[in-house]
This record gives structure tokens, sequence and C-alpha cells, in this order.
């Protein structure tokens, strides 16, 4: 497709001031006017002539096979053109789905005879398929009077998982020989209550893990060894009501649960620990049952991605009530969910009262920057202290709610998002190292 560029339009536009001046000036004049508007046309025609092919031009298209949430990954598009001739700019837009932030129209330069290459980032507003409708490229001729427009359909889609590479990121922190607590058992030799081995005493030993009984008989000081009890059973449990579908950073809450989830259950299979998943809202959506060994993670990790976002109101009863018949023995919950108020956290806090009863609860929440920003700004006029006085409302609700879980025994985590998953390892590597489960 041709079209006259906005310098082509200028160009005809001029010729009407010199066509009005001439016949002011002297009316035997007026021919210029006509032979300005024919040289305009020819050089529009020329423009169009000598430009860039449509035929000409070759399409590489490297699209990402997998696409991971909170992560941005490039869709390279080389464009080759045969022929010879002066350097044309282009430029190049795709059409997305809704799963996709809309990439920025990219501009680069196409050398007949060589190839120009662009590359669009692609992020992920949420999990599902992401669908490529389609590019569009635009260059302009040697004089850049007409421009010409080429569609390449694309119809593919992408599938969206959870972020498992900030998983392997992360993981390879923590398994570092000076990682926080370590994690292997022969790292944790002296650590935990299951017994591992004896070894003869040397002094800075613990005198507390001496074996008198063995001792006596070996005439020789003997100690024990231990280490972190394994084969935990944790189960994470996710609410994928409508409070977690509501973005947080450009990400669904719920994306940010899981991929603090996925972390946290790449570590534990690690550690010789248990992992189940648990997914409710208004009924209860999913239920995996606790799987050991690391080799398992990648079954894991489908769990998780089957995890609707759903647009219903949570029912905590139900969702605890169901949980605690499932689980046989005693086990960490860790309840990844949001809530608004004391109001409506009243029904969750009395039905968590139960499962604290039996269970370990770990409640994590994803703290929003929006309310904190709102309290501290300054007030410009009423209604910006009416915001703030309701901000801060909302922050203490928070803080209620927080103190009467804790009390209850439940540990809390409410953190940024960008620090939950971290804080969410570092109490478990917590919990585990007091032998809390």
């Amino acid at each position: 497709m041709m079209r006259p560029t906005l310098r082509a339009v200028l160009l005809f536009g001029a010729g009407i001031p010199l066509a009005l001046g001439a016949l002011i000036v002297d009316t035997a004049y007026w021919p210029t006017a006509p032979a300005y508007l024919g040289m305009a046309v020819v050089l529009a025609g020329l423009d169009a002539i000598f430009a860039v092919r449509q035929s000409s031009l070759t399409l590489e298209i490297d699209i990402p096979a997998i696409l991971f949430i909170g992560r941005s990954e490039d869709l390279v598009i080389r464009v080759a053109a045969a022929g010879r001739g002066p350097v044309v700019p282009l430029q190049l837009a795709i059409d997305v789905g809704p799963e996709l932030e809309a990439p920025e129209p990219q501009a680069t330069v196409l050398v007949p005879g060589g190839r120009g290459e662009v590359a669009v980032a692609l992020r992920p507003r949420r999990r599902g398929a992401a669908e490529l409708h389609r590019i569009w490229l635009r260059w302009y001729g040697p004089l850049g009077l007409t421009s010409r427009t080429m569609r390449h359909e694309l119809a593919t889609e992408i599938p969206v998982v959870p972020n498992t590479r900030a998983v392997r990121d992360a993981a390879l922190l923590f398994t570092t020989r000076d990682a926080f607590f370590g994690f292997k058992s022969q790292e944790q030799q002296g650590e935990g209550s299951e017994f591992n081995a004896l070894r003869d005493y040397v002094p800075g030993l613990d005198h507390r893990a001496i074996d008198w009984k063995h001792s006596a008989r070996h005439r020789m000081l003997v100690c024990k060894e231990f280490q972190a009890e394994r084969n935990h059973q944790i189960v994470l449990a996710y609410d994928t009501g409508h409070l977690m579908s509501e973005p947080l950073a450009g990400i669904p809450k719920l994306d940010h649960a899981i991929n603090a989830g996925l972390l946290i259950a790449y570590m534990s299979l690690r550690s010789g620990d248990r992992v189940g998943l648990y997914g409710f809202d208004s009924e209860v959506r999913q239920f995996s049952e606790p799987i050991g060994g690391l080799q398992r993670f990648p079954r894991f990790q489908q769990a998780s991605a089957d995890l609707d976002y759903r647009y219903e109101e949570t029912n905590f009863t139900l969702g605890v009530a169901d949980l605690l018949g499932r689980l046989k023995r005693r086990s960490l919950v860790v309840l990844q969910t949001d809530f608004v108020d004391t109001v409506t956290a009243e029904l969750m806090v009395e039905n968590l009262e139960r499962l604290a009863g039996r269970h370990l609860i770990l409640f994590v929440t994803m703290r929003d920057p929006a309310l904190q920003t709102i309290k501290d700004a300054r007030p410009r006029g009423p209604a910006d202290v009416a915001r703030a006085v309701i901000a801060d409302e909302f922050l203490r609700d928070r803080m209620v709610v927080f103190e009467r879980l804790r009390r209850l025994g439940v540990h809390c985590i409410d953190a940024p998002v960008e620090q939950v998953g971290v804080d969410l390892l570092n109490r478990y590597l917590m919990i585990k190292r007091r032998e809390l489960i």
C-alpha cells in the first residue's frame, strides 16, 4: 500500500500561495503554478518508482518459544531488501493480544542489498496463551514523499508460564556453601534433632551433645552429631479469588504468589521435604498431594501454571475445612492471600484459628506501596486529606489483622512484591532451623 506523506502534502500545499502570488504580481505568470504542481507530481512519482518494493523484502522472525510472567523476551525481526539504493528509514509495529503489553513502535534503517534487525520486547501481563496477530512495516521513498506499508500476518500463540528462571537464579544464591543457614544435610551437622552420627569430642563442641553412656563404654568422650529433620510436609495454599487477580506492579498478585511459591517449592524439594499445592476461592479448585524429590518439580510447576484467575469472593470457611480434611499429618501451610480491612478479614481469621490448632501457618500477603504513598503525600486540598485518612485506616486495619494472627501462632509476612519470594524463603529456613513444624 502506497500513500503520500506529510512532506508531499506540504509540497503540494506550497503551490497555492505561489499561484496566488504570481496572479497578484502579474497575470502573465499564471503558468508558474501548473508548472510547480506538475514538478511536484513528477517528484512524487519518481519517489514512488525508486522506493523499495514490497516484493523485494524478506522477513525472518525469531519468536520466543515461551514467555515467563514478570520477564520480557525479545522477538527479533530481520528485514532484508534485494537490489541497490540509498539507506531507507524503516518503522515497525506489532499487534498483540490483551495478555501482552502493547510494544512500542520500533525504528531502524534498511539498506537495499543488506539487512536491518529489530528486537521487540514482549512483556506478558498474565499467564495463558499470548497472541501475536500481525506485523506492520512502513518505509519511505528516497525523497520522503511517499510511504509504503506492508502487513505480515503472524496468528501465533506463545504460552505464558510462571517465572521459573527467577526460581533458578534465586536457588543458585541460596545453595552456595555460604548461603543463609545452609541446606544440605552434611552442611547442617550439629543443628536439628535428628541423630546423624557419633564423633570424638574435641574442645569447642557443645557439652550438651556428649553421650555419657557411649563415652563410658569407649573410655573416651564421645558426642552426638545431629542434622536437621527432613521429610517435612509443606502445602502451598493459594487464594485465587478476585483480590488476587488485581494487578500489582503490572502483574496479577496471583502470579507474584506463584513465583514466590515455586522458589520455596524448589528449595523444599531439594532439601528432602514434600510439597503439595492447594488452590481455592468460592470453591476448591485444585489439590495436589505432597510429593518429594527434586525430579518432581516440573510436575509441581505445571500444577501451579494451571491455577486460573477467578473473580469471585473467597470462601475461607469452605477452603480451610476442606484442607483440614485432606491433611493427615502436621504440615507447614503457606497461605498466600489478601484482604482489605478487619471486617472482610474477620471470617478469615476465625477459620485460620482452627487451622493453626493442628498445623503451622505461614500467612503471606503483598504490600501495596500505593497506600503508603497516599498516606505520606503532602495534601493540597480536602480531597487529598480524605484520601490520606482512608489510606491510613486501611494500613491500621492490616496491622490489626496481622497482630491477631500472630497471637494465634501464625507466622506473617507482608512484603513488597520484589521481596516477597526472598522473605518467604528466609522464613521457611528459620522455621526449619527451629524445628517448628
